[in-house]
């Protein structure tokens, strides 16, 4: 039986970058999450009889929402639905699933990076046909319908096993509950050297995987332990839990601090490596050096060839505009093209599609390519073994090498989180208004050469997207670049990137490198006096 149900709008509705996330209390509100899955059908268009992907990142609220979920597609049409067994599905490994099976398209369940627990973070996510999160134009269209939604659409099917493997009927719609782990590991293995990199631990070879209790706890245990060898333990915290075992899921210097500290210590293994929430971010520690995502965007690109995969060569390398330009300096080198997009992994997809681009990266620990159409945590992690083992080098050798071929660019991000949205957006707009007025000024010490709020035109379909976050160049090639966030759901959250090109200086420490950049950005936008705050919540 299909019910329509009654139901009326929730003003906030508006997807950010990765989708609509808001604290659980706000989803578990009367038809909030309803309204929001029917709008997204709402939006859509001829997938009567069509497959939809459904899986989640194991949060708080997860299993939940995908009964909605399946109910809800049954009763507007789909003609399957996809799950993952026990809702779980990686947010790379449901794009696999959706290019794979040719489905129409998929809700992902997740607010990434973000904490989860009954009082944390929940989000939806709709991801289209290539298997890349939906474009501006549908998620403008998903925020109008849900600003005047009347009703949805239920189907009456009772509770949904997701704990058996199998394809049963529910209200005249197939429903097939699959591992969520195996058509990823296939594709893996379609990419790497599996055979050298169990060459790799067989030499005795040490890493450290932490998964966070987040998703990626059975990919690594399934392809690091079971399917390449490395000894039982080298995947860590691999059960998903409701709420991270209590911990932030995010894969930086912060939130990651013990394994950091581990990489550094005397007998440190020899690669460390993270992911977060959902396992589209990554974290790269070798031996005594952090990698930045920047750097491992670039050292991955410079090397891909190493991978049966990529062993034909790149098409070209896009990066979101925060990240830094040492992934430019190896597209030059190899005479491929450079893309530099606004902060989201949507960007990328049209480049991927039209051929223009094999590697992605984002300075907030995200970097894939053309395999799916997400970041993909594992992915990164395999494509960093794979290197290692075919090289024979420490990750320490092969980045310092790499800094010696291209030099170096100092870059790091100073977060400042749940700051008064009001007081963020008066930061920003009053930035704005000085834009015209900053190139040719001196700012500590520093001579500003542009400034401007990027803009991106997308060369595939034309498309132009504006205001993508505020950029002060300086002569020699130093920026600073301000944004607000679209991930949080408490407050704003403003961002500072500082990057600073040495040629020849490459063992400076970061933030003392950066530390009259760091000044400039605090007098030209006055992040103190608007924020109150005296230092950034975290620095990565």
């Amino acid at each position: 039986m299909i019910r329509t149900v009654e139901t009326t709008p929730y003003s906030d509705q508006k997807p950010g970058t990765s989708g609509l996330r808001k604290k659980v209390p706000v989803f578990q509100q009367a038809n909030y999450a309803e309204n929001f899955i029917q709008s997204v059908f709402d939006a859509l268009a001829g997938f009567s009889g069509q497959t939809l992907v459904i899986g989640g990142d194991g949060r708080y609220y997860n299993r939940e929402v995908i009964q909605k979920a399946v109910a809800m597609a049954a009763a507007n049409g789909f003609g399957k639905v996809i799950v993952g067994q026990g809702g779980i599905l990686s947010t790379p490994a449901a794009s696999n699933i959706i290019r794979k099976y040719k489905a129409f398209g998929g809700l992902i369940l997740s607010a990434s990076h973000n904490p989860g627990g009954p009082n944390e973070d929940f989000g939806i996510k709709y991801n289209i046909g290539n298997g890349g999160p939906a474009p501006e134009k549908i998620t403008d269209a998903i925020f109008a319908r849900s600003k005047t939604i009347s009703s949805y659409r239920i189907a009456d099917i009772g509770e949904v096993d997701l704990d058996q493997i199998g394809t049963f009927e529910a209200g005249g719609m197939t429903v097939e509950v699959v591992d969520p782990v195996k058509d990823y590991a296939e594709l893996m293995e379609s990419l790497f050297d599996f055979d050298a990199i169990r060459a790799l631990f067989r030499r005795g070879f040490r890493m450290a995987f932490d998964a966070m209790h987040a998703v990626t706890g059975p990919y690594a245990k399934e392809i690091l332990e079971n399917r390449l060898g490395a000894p039982a333990g080298t995947a860590r915290k691999c059960v998903p839990l409701p709420d991270f075992g209590g911990h932030h899921p995010d894969p930086n210097l912060v939130h990651a601090k013990h394994l950091y500290d581990e990489m550094m210590g005397a007998d440190a293994p020899d690669f460390g490596a993270a992911s977060d929430g959902d396992g589209d971010r990554n974290l790269i520690i070798g031996r005594g050096i952090f990698v930045t995502p920047s750097d491992s965007l670039a050292v991955l690109a410079a090397n891909a060839h190493l991978a049966p995969g990529y062993k034909g060569g790149l098409k070209g390398i896009a990066r979101s505009m925060p990240t830094s330009a040492a992934a430019d300096r190896v597209a030059e080198k190899l005479g491929i093209g450079m893309y530099e997009t606004p902060t989201g992994w949507k960007f990328f997809g049209n480049l991927l599609d039209a051929g223009m681009a094999t590697i992605c990266g984002e300075e907030s620990a995200g970097t894939g390519s053309d395999h799916v159409r997400e970041k993909d945590g594992l992915w990164a992690v395999l494509l960093w073994l794979n290197i290692l083992a075919v090289r024979k080098e420490s990750a320490k050798e092969i980045v310092t090498k790499h800094w010696q071929t291209f030099g170096r660019n100092y870059y790091s991000r100073h977060d400042y989180e749940e700051v008064d949205s009001d007081a963020a957006n008066r930061l920003v707009s009053q930035l704005r208004e000085r834009l015209p007025s900053l190139p040719g000024t001196e700012v500590a010490g520093l001579r500003i050469e542009n400034a401007d709020d990027f803009s991106y035109r997308d060369p595939v379909d034309g498309s132009v997207s504006k205001n993508q976050g505020i950029r002060v160049m300086f002569e020699g090639g130093s920026r600073v670049v301000i944004r607000l966030s679209g991930t949080g759901t408490a407050g704003a959250t403003l961002r500072l990137y500082v990057e600073r090109y040495e040629g020849s200086r490459l063992d400076l420490d970061t933030q003392e490198a950066l530390a009259d950049l760091v000044r400039a950005a605090d007098e030209i936008a006055g992040i103190r006096r608007h924020t109150g705050r005296d230092k950034p919540s975290v620095i990565t």
